[in-house]
């Protein structure tokens, strides 16, 4: 084995301090991190998931922002195995350069670079909290130390059209040494073998140990520095001819189909978010779930399985096309196209068509909801309706872009308003 399989000398960061303020209302109360995912999950499952399923288990979540229940799910759902040195632990902000927070991404790492004094580790790895995918980031390590780079960043390939809405990467003629690192730009360069792409940065890095101490530290020093990975450390590291970029092409993770393959998703706003749920429903999905071969880890609730009751004309309970999590009961409801989370109670002769329902959902009888995000907890009355009148939708909840009504945590929506 190489030095990539020594877990003792790789450590990773997971930087989870994100505000999420686009997906507002879902982050009144929560870290974006935090925030429920796909029935069973948080956001942040997914790059634990990856972490842990690599066999790296020394892991530090770096909170910030209404971390509360970040903190409590994962110190309750990650509770990795001491006795062999392993462990997933949240790190708020210490205020270690003053009476102020996390000033940037890389300000968090300066702030917390104690942690890296005490692990001593060759490579640190410095993941995002809040992207949808599946990766096996050993393969990234062990690129990162057959390149012998400061730091490697992951990219995905996006069509040049899309360069704009990403940080986009330029690489030389060996197609892996970065030669620019460029925030949202107009115009591009395509790559040498798919002049129609561009490489789009995923927010997730391997860095050599001892050059992050420094760098990080030479930039908290600069008053000029926005003191952000992608805007001041790598363009820094760029400059050196140090930094080399990783094709997420290039990852093969066990189990993956074709159709799922290469997949990622940043969900940092509410039609991102609600799209990457309806890629969970297809018969053959474009984020799949089921691959139990590399499993996106979570701390299941002690529930029962979910139940559909009534066989009767027109008052069957059923779910087509949909996720159906435990403790659900569909009674006599219909749900189309949807996600339905743990503990959702549909009753008789509701239709829910197109939306997404976190825990604790109560759907009253012959209230209709459509093309929704509804977060935790609510309730909505009998004869009521979500996605029916625009207008009046408008006036009560937050409304996308794309028209997906979000309703906050804990509302109840009442017929009279519909």
């Amino acid at each position: 084995m190489t030095d990539t399989a020594d877990q003792a000398k790789v450590f990773a960061m997971v930087l989870a301090g994100g505000e999420g303020k686009r997906l507002a209302p879902l982050t009144l109360d929560r870290a974006k991190p935090a925030v429920p995912f796909g029935g069973n999950y948080r956001l942040i499952d997914f790059a634990l998931s990856n972490l842990v399923n690599a066999g790296y288990r020394r892991i530090v979540v770096l909170t910030q922002y209404k971390s509360h229940s970040l903190d409590r799910h994962v110190s309750a759902t990650w509770r990795l195995s001491p006795l062999l040195g392993n462990y997933v632990a949240t790190v708020p902000a210490q205020m270690r350069r003053g009476p102020h927070w996390f000033q940037g991404s890389a300000d968090a790492i300066y702030q917390n670079l104690n942690l890296l004094r005490d692990e001593r580790p060759d490579h640190v790895i410095v993941f995002g909290a809040d992207h949808i995918y599946r990766m096996d980031p050993a393969q990234m390590v062990a690129r990162h130390i057959e390149l012998g780079a400061a730091v490697t960043v992951a990219a995905i390939r996006v069509p040049r059209e899309q360069a704009s809405e990403f940080g986009v990467i330029e690489t030389g003629a060996d197609g892996h040494t970065i030669t620019a690192f460029r925030e949202k730009p107009e115009q591009v360069v395509g790559l040498s073998d798919a002049p129609d792409e561009v490489y789009a940065s995923m927010g997730n890095y391997v860095f050599s140990a001892p050059m992050l101490v420094d760098i990080v530290t030479q930039d908290a020093a600069s008053r000029d520095s926005v003191h952000d990975i992608g805007g001041s450390i790598i363009p820094r590291l760029v400059e050196s001819g140090s930094a080399h970029v990783y094709d997420f092409a290039a990852n093969h993770v066990p189990g993956a189909t074709e159709r799922d393959r290469g997949y990622w998703r940043d969900v940092g706003t509410l039609d991102a978010f609600y799209d990457a749920h309806m890629d969970l429903i297809s018969v053959s999905p474009m984020f799949n779930l089921y691959n139990m071969e590399w499993p996106i880890l979570t701390l299941p609730e002690p529930l029962p399985p979910a139940k559909f009751v009534f066989d009767e004309d027109g008052r069957m309970g059923h779910a087509l096309d949909s996720i159906v999590g435990q403790g659900a009961i569909i009674s006599g409801a219909t749900v189309r196209r949807s996600v339905v989370s743990p503990r959702v109670h549909l009753h008789s002769h509701a239709l829910v068509e197109g939306s997404v329902l976190f825990p604790g959902v109560d759907v009253g009888g012959q209230a209709v909801v459509r093309r929704a995000i509804v977060d935790k907890d609510v309730v909505i009355e009998r004869g009521a309706e979500i996605g029916v009148d625009p207008a009046r939708d408008r006036e009560r909840f937050t409304v996308s872009e794309g028209g997906i009504v979000v309703v906050p945590k804990g509302a109840t929506v009442k017929a009279e308003e519909s």
